[in-house]
C-alpha cells in the first residue's frame, strides 16, 4: 500500500476526523459523527482508497 496523501492532507483530515468523532461524544451527540473514523483512519494510514481509484496523489514524488 503506498503513500498518497501529503502531510497537509493528512492534517486536514485528522482535524476534521476528530471534530465530526467529538460529535458524538461532545455536543449534540448525534451517530452522524462516526462518520469521522473514515477520514481520520486515512490521515493515519496515509493512504485514500478514492484517490487511487481517481488517480490523485498529494504527496511528494521521492
Amino acid at each position: 500500500m503506498s503513500v498518497n496523501i501529503g502531510s497537509a492532507d493528512r492534517i486536514i483530515r485528522a482535524l476534521i476526523g476528530v471534530v465530526l468523532l467529538a460529535l458524538v461524544f461532545v455536543g449534540p451527540q448525534t451517530s452522524w459523527g462516526w462518520f469521522g473514523v473514515v477520514p481520520l483512519a486515512t490521515a493515519l494510514i496515509g493512504n485514500c482508497p478514492a484517490y487511487s481509484l481517481l488517480g490523485i496523489k498529494t504527496c511528494k514524488t521521492q
